[in-house]
């Protein structure tokens, strides 16, 4: 059951990647991005208050508070990078080194102990990844750029690992903190720029879904880790970046690189070892 739940939590944010995207090109990303939150916020709070909870200890808010610093961080960095026009910088980056960062802290600091499937699995991903999103074939970035893609994954490892550590007892609880500790991080940015935040209303509907469709991914990737080890989960859950590339190519009629295509058929064996671990 973990894995499933992990490998759905990648869908979730693979779909919300790939809208949230396709919004960011009619609207300022930091409205998307900020109406994404309170989405977040808004279905978080309902799961949880419908999720029994046995204890929720301060620790477990305070976790999950942390995991949604780390969100608002990374969603920060990443659009930043991406206005810049760096998706072939930042996004390698980003999803390659978060990975790299969240199992290393599973393993060394929460002593993980993956099999010999999950690691090769593990090994798999991370060139996977990085050919996925295009393997830095877009060209040389800026000193910027790359800084961009290095402090969203740090904040993908923190989301990830923090989450992680809130106990089971907490319920969903931990998530809606996130959500709360994402919404106030990103406060003074939209602040500043509040024309931003005046949007259509059909605009910012589908902004509030995407972020409600992210914070349903927190949600799974949560329970899996749960129930298997937080390095497996995460290493699943990351393989997000795969989906918008075919979506892309399903309803955008995008072409895939050859890059793409192994990173593609690399992901999916990734897939099966890290399930078969």
């Amino acid at each position: 059951m973990g894995p499933l739940l992990a490998l759905t939590s990648a869908v979730c944010y693979g779909i919300v990647d790939f809208t949230g995207g396709l919004l960011s090109r009619r609207a300022p990303f930091t409205s998307i991005t900020f109406f994404g939150q309170l989405g977040g916020l808004l279905l978080a709070g309902i799961a949880a208050l419908l999720v029994p909870a046995d204890a929720v200890r301060p620790a477990d808010l305070l976790w999950g508070a942390l995991s949604g610093i780390g969100s608002g961080t990374a969603m920060h960095f990443l659009n930043r990078g991406l206005s810049r026009g760096a998706m072939s910088v930042v996004v390698p980056i980003s999803a390659v080194t978060g990975v790299a960062l969240s199992v290393l802290c599973g393993v060394l600091a929460l002593g993980d102990r993956p099999g010999a499937l999950a690691w090769t699995g593990i090994a798999v991903t991370v060139p996977a990844l990085w050919l996925v999103a295009g393997g830095g074939a877009g060209g040389r970035g800026e000193g910027g750029q790359v800084a961009d893609g290095l402090l969203a994954s740090a904040g993908v490892a923190v989301q990830y690992v923090a989450l992680g550590l809130a106990g089971s007892s907490a319920g969903l609880w931990p998530v809606a903190a996130g959500r709360i500790a994402a919404v106030l991080l990103l406060l003074p940015t939209a602040t500043r720029h509040r024309r931003h935040l005046r949007l259509p209303g059909r605009l910012t509907a589908q902004a509030l879904l995407v972020g409600a469709g992210a914070a349903l991914g927190l949600i799974l990737y949560l329970l899996a880790a749960q129930r298997q080890l937080l390095a497996v989960a995460v290493v699943l859950a990351s393989l997000y970046p795969a989906l918008p590339v075919v979506l892309g190519l399903a309803l955008l009629h995008e072409r895939v690189t050859p890059r793409q295509t192994a990173g593609l058929l690399g992901a999916a064996a990734a897939t099966v070892l890290l399930t078969l671990g």
